[in-house]
């Protein structure tokens, strides 16, 4: 049972801390001039729908922030219109490819606003982000919109990403 602290339900939740080649790491380094250093606040809630309450970066690093991707097109220019699983994972192949530019990948996300045409599509949005992120989400929000700038949208994400 959550403890209630002025108002605000208070969870049982854990940190997960890994360097960004991935491996275990006890505690977190606050240190300037070292590898950079995530940790992830994890919650029960949270892991059953692909998230994390808050990741913590420290060290030498740098800050990729994304602008708003989508996938209304896949790689041969055909359009994905009504394919709202399709849209997700071209959405997600776009975020990777920038990232990639930007000398980050996926793992280096921190937090992203997910936007989506239709409430709907959040609990399979959960599912697809999962199979593609593994296990350490970054934080999140799901926005439903009225709509996008292109009709044929179903899914939009904007992120931040902190790279060594």
């Amino acid at each position: 049972m959550p403890a209630l602290v002025a108002g605000i339900h208070v969870f049982t939740m854990w940190r997960h801390s890994i360097d960004v080649d991935g491996r275990n790491k006890s505690g977190h380094d606050e240190g300037r001039g070292k590898a950079m250093q995530k940790s992830f606040v994890r919650g029960a809630r949270a892991q059953t729908r692909a998230y994390s309450p808050a990741v913590i970066t420290a060290g030498a690093a740098r800050t990729i922030w994304l602008a708003g991707h989508t996938g209304v097109v896949d790689e041969a220019g055909k359009s994905l219109a009504g394919d709202f699983d399709g849209q997700c994972r071209q959405t997600f192949r776009n975020i990777e490819k920038t990232l990639a530019e930007a000398g980050a990948k996926l793992a280096d996300l921190v937090t992203m606003t997910v936007f989506l045409i239709d409430a709907r599509h959040t609990t399979r949005m959960t599912e697809l982000r999962a199979e593609i992120l593994g296990k350490d989400f970054p934080a999140s929000a799901a926005i439903t919109v009225a709509g996008f700038a292109l009709p044929d949208m179903m899914i939009e994400i904007q992120a931040v990403a902190v790279a060594a």
